[in-house]
């Protein structure tokens, strides 16, 4: 039995390459499409559902760049956190969800050539948020086919979908709507 939509209406912010989105208002819902060998990185604070997205192209900028986006794991994870607490969120209870990281091009052996961008975004990823305590809850990684994320901020829930296939759950939080904790 599917369980009614907490909110009536629902709003979409697209996340499109090298952007990322924060928000704690129900309804809202954060979505990257077709993701590659990029990584949907979303974290939430499940008390406050201060809830982000970032939608990461590459590992990391390079020595003397700075980029003002999320488009480089190493920039774009703590940019995301900076997001989140602004809105209330506690990194103490922040958790993190991705998605992504596919190897898109045809190349016998991609990890032995470098050339296996998906593998190294959701290496670089894990550790910007390893580096800074958070941890990853699930995960759907890998492969060979574009992925979709979306997070819904009332529920605290991701769902992923894969090119061709049906929308489902990845991760939902454990803490009640009605146990949010103000800002």
């Amino acid at each position: 039995m599917r369980e009614p939509p907490l909110v009536a209406e629902r709003r979409e912010t697209m996340v499109r390459m090298g952007e990322l989105a924060a928000s704690r208002t129900h309804g809202d819902v954060l979505v990257s499409l077709g993701l590659g060998s990029c990584i949907g990185v979303a974290i939430i604070d499940p008390h406050t559902r201060a809830t982000g997205l970032a939608h990461i192209m590459l590992p990391a900028t390079t020595p003397g760049t700075r980029s003002a986006s999320a488009k480089f794991a190493d920039e774009g994870v703590p940019a995301l956190l900076d997001a989140l607490t602004s809105l209330g969120g506690r990194r103490s209870r922040l958790e993190a969800v991705l998605v992504g990281g596919a190897a898109m091009f045809a190349i016998k052996r991609p990890s032995e050539s470098g050339l296996d961008i998906g593998a190294r975004n959701a290496d670089a990823v894990h550790a910007a948020l390893k580096a800074h305590a958070i941890p990853v809850r699930a995960t759907a990684i890998g492969g060979s086919t574009g992925r979709t994320i979306r997070i819904y901020v009332a529920e605290a829930r991701v769902t992923v979908k894969e090119a061709g296939g049906k929308e489902g759950d990845l991760w939902r939080s454990r803490v009640p709507v009605r146990s949010q904790v103000p800002a």
